[in-house]
C-alpha cells in the first residue's frame, strides 16, 4: 500500500515573530549563513521539526550536510513558492496575520530551498491576490523585501517576488470603478484547454450560465461551454521545476475550506475565466442561491442589468451604483446573513474549477498541452495554521489560534488531514472527496495517509483520532451543520 506521509507540528507558543527577516532562533549546523539570532522565532523551529518528522535526509540530520529538501530539488533548478497573498487586510478591519501566510514561515522554507539548490538556481515567490488588493502592502507585511535583501547581501542571490495579476481593480463602496493594467507574470501566460478531462464535462449540455470574477459573464462562458474548458494560467509556476505551496489554514464560503487545492486560483493569468458559481438556484439548475425565492429572481434581474451597465464604464452610472449598493443590501440582505454568490455547501461549480487548476499545475506543459506520460510536477506543501481563520473565510472570518503547521508532498492528503483537524468530514466536501477519484491526470496516487506528529493525539492513524482532540473550526454559515464530523464518525486512513 502506497502511503502519503503528512506531518503535523503543534507549536507550544502560538505566536509569530515580529522582527524581519525572521532569522533562526539558534545556530543550526545546516544553516546556509550566519545571521543575528531571533529567539522569539518559534516558527523556524516548527518548520525544521516538520521536515524532521517527515524523515527527510535522516542520515545527515544534525550535521552541516543535512539537506531535507534534496529529494525534491536539485542544484540549478527553478523553485516557485506560492504563499497565500489574497489580501493586505481583513474585509472588516486592518488585521492580516490570519488572512495571509506569515513571512516567518516563508523565510524558513526559503532557507531549506536554498540549501537544496546549493546556491545555484532560482527562487520565485508569487501569487495572484484578489484583484482589489494592494500587492506592495502585502509583501511589506510579509517582510519579503527584507528577506530578499538578506539573501542579496549574504549570498549575492536574487529572489524574485512577482504579482501574477494582469489587472488591479479599484473598488469603492463595493463597486469596481476602474481597471488598472499590471505587468503580470514576466514569462506571460498560457492557455490550457482541459476539454473532456475537465470536471465541468459532467455539466456539459445542461445550459449552465457561469459567473466568473467580474461583471463580464460572457467572457467566462465563452471559455467554458460544451467540450471546451479553457484556463489562462501564469507561465512561471508551469515552467518551474518544483512547486512549493505555503497556504493559510482557513474556512471558505464557496468550497468549505481553503488550503492547497483551493489556493491554486492564485496561479491564474485571468480570474474571469474561472467559474465561481452557476446562476440560479437548484430548482433552475444553478447554485448561486440555496433556494428559489422571489427576492433572488428580482435581485438577479436588477444586479445583472446593473453589471452590464457598469461594463460600459459610464461614470455617472458608476456613481449611482455606489450609492445604490448600500440600499440593495438593506433590501436583499448582506453577504453575512444571506446565501448568495454560491457561498454555501451546495456550490457545485467552484470545486470543479479548483480540481481542474490542480491538474493543470501538475501536468501542463509550457505550451499549454498536457503531459502524456502522467509524470506530475514535483510538489511540496507546508500549511501555515499558527493563526488560522474560521467562519466567513477566506477574508472576513474570525481568528483561530490553532498553533499548527501541516506538511507533506501530496496536496490531497495534506488537505484531507487539515479538514479533519478542523473537525470537518472530507466526504461531505466535494473539493476533497472528488479529488481521490481515478482520472487520466490523477491528483493523488496514494492509497492511505500516515500521520507523523509531535502531538501524541495526532501521531496515529486518522481513524484513531478522538473527537475531543480536533480543533473544531466554525464553518462559514452557508456550510454550518453540513460538513462537521459527528462524534462517532471515523475517517479512513
Amino acid at each position: 500500500m502506497k502511503l502519503a506521509d503528512v506531518a503535523i507540528v503543534g507549536q507550544q507558543h502560538v505566536c509569530y515573530p515580529d522582527k524581519t527577516p525572521f532569522n533562526p532562533p539558534a545556530f543550526y549546523e545546516e544553516t546556509p549563513f550566519q545571521t543575528e539570532r531571533d529567539e522569539s522565532n518559534f516558527v523556524y523551529d516548527s518548520v525544521r521539526n516538520l521536515l524532521t518528522l517527515l524523515g527527510y535526509d535522516k542520515a545527515n540530520y544534525g550535521t552541516k550536510d543535512w539537506n531535507p529538501l534534496g529529494w525534491l530539488i536539485s542544484p540549478g533548478e527553478t523553485v516557485f513558492i506560492k504563499p497565500n497573498m489574497i489580501s493586505h487586510k481583513h474585509t472588516h478591519n486592518s488585521d492580516w496575520s490570519y488572512v495571509i501566510t506569515h513571512g516567518s514561515v516563508i523565510r524558513a522554507v526559503i532557507d531549506y530551498v536554498f540549501i537544496a539548490l546549493r546556491g545555484k538556481g532560482k527562487i520565485v515567490i508569487g501569487d495572484a491576490p484578489q484583484t482589489d488588493s494592494n500587492f506592495e502592502k502585502i509583501i511589506e507585511l510579509m517582510g519579503l523585501k527584507d528577506i530578499q535583501q538578506l539573501y542579496k547581501d549574504h549570498q549575492q542571490f536574487e529572489i524574485d517576488v512577482i504579482d501574477l495579476r494582469d489587472e488591479y481593480w479599484v473598488e469603492k463602496d463595493g463597486i469596481y470603478v476602474e481597471q488598472v493594467k499590471l505587468p503580470g507574470d514576466p514569462l506571460g501566460g498560457v492557455v490550457v484547454d482541459l476539454a473532456g478531462h475537465s470536471m465541468f464535462t459532467e455539466l456539459d449540455g445542461k445550459g449552465k450560465n457561469y459567473y466568473g470574477a467580474f461583471y463580464d459573464t460572457k467572457e467566462t462562458n465563452v471559455h467554458h461551454r460544451d467540450s471546451k474548458h479553457e484556463y489562462a494560467i501564469s507561465r512561471s509556476p508551469i515552467v518551474a521545476d518544483v512547486f512549493i505551496n505555503i497556504p493559510k489554514l482557513k474556512t471558505h464560503k464557496k468550497c468549505g475550506l481553503t488550503v492547497n487545492l483551493k489556493s491554486l486560483v492564485g496561479i491564474n493569468a485571468n480570474k474571469n475565466w474561472l467559474p465561481h458559481y452557476t446562476f440560479g438556484s437548484p430548482v433552475t439548475g444553478g447554485d448561486q442561491f440555496d433556494k428559489e425565492r422571489a427576492t433572488g429572481r428580482i435581485e438577479n434581474s436588477v444586479v445583472v442589468h446593473a453589471k452590464n451597465l457598469l461594463l460600459q464604464g459610464n461614470p455617472a452610472f458608476t456613481h449611482v451604483a455606489r450609492k445604490a449598493k448600500r440600499i440593495a443590501y438593506q433590501i436583499f440582505g448582506t453577504n453575512e446573513d444571506v446565501i448568495r454568490s454560491g457561498n454555501w455547501h451546495g456550490n457545485d461549480t467552484v470545486w470543479r474549477m479548483c480540481l481542474d487548476l490542480n491538474r493543470i499545475l501538475l501536468y501542463a506543459n509550457p505550451d499549454g498541452s498536457m503531459r502524456s506520460n502522467g509524470q506530475a510536477k514535483r510538489y511540496f506543501s507546508l500549511v501555515d495554521g499558527i493563526f488560522a481563520m474560521e467562519g466567513n473565510g477566506p477574508v472576513a472570518g474570525t481568528m483561530k489560534k490553532a498553533g499548527i503547521l501541516v506538511g507533506g508532498s501530496d496536496p490531497v492528503a495534506v488537505d484531507t488531514v487539515c479538514a479533519k483537524l478542523m473537525g470537518f468530514d472530507y466526504e461531505k466536501i466535494p473539493l476533497l472527496s472528488r479529488s481521490f477519484e481515478e482520472h487520466k491526470y490523477r491528483l493523488t496516487r496514494h492509497q492511505a495517509i500516515r500521520l507523523l506528529s509531535n502531538v501524541k493525539a495526532w501521531d496515529k492513524p486518522l481513524n484513531d483520532w478522538k473527537y475531543e482532540d480536533l480543533l473544531h473550526f466554525q464553518p462559514h454559515f452557508g456550510w454550518a451543520g453540513k460538513i462537521e464530523l459527528e462524534q462517532s464518525h471515523s475517517l479512513r486512513d
